[in-house]
């Protein structure tokens, strides 16, 4: 249930925006990885990258992001598609056993075999 009254609005200064725009812009990483490491929405992430290009956001930025957060960033990417491999995976197994206990479920006693330790 959403909570009355009015929301906390966040305001993020301009260098941050650009800091944000070059992380996003590294090689390999993509605009919800950045996002989701600097806690921000991925609109929001992207509406600073188009406002970047026009030319509405402006400042000074360092060159190049640090190399720790890029890094971190490129192994949070590559957890999170680990992760959802594994999820998916484990999704396809819950399936697959549920799938082999209600066909056992609805054999009949005379089509089983006598000889019990058989699956």
């Amino acid at each position: 249930m959403p909570r009355s009254g009015p929301r906390a609005v966040r305001k993020y200064s301009d260098e941050f925006k650009l800091t944000a725009v070059r992380l996003s812009q590294q090689p390999g990483l993509q605009v919800k990885t950045v996002a989701t490491a600097l806690e921000i929405h991925p609109f929001m992430l992207s509406k600073w990258r188009k406002d970047a290009r026009d030319g509405r956001l402006r400042g000074r930025a360092p060159k190049a992001p640090p190399p720790g957060p890029a890094r971190e960033i490129a192994q949070l990417q590559a957890l999170e598609t680990a992760h959802a491999f594994l999820h998916e995976e484990h999704e396809l197994l819950t399936k697959a056993i549920r799938f082999c206990s209600a066909r056992k479920a609805t054999r009949s006693p005379s089509s089983t075999r006598s000889v019990r330790g058989c699956a």
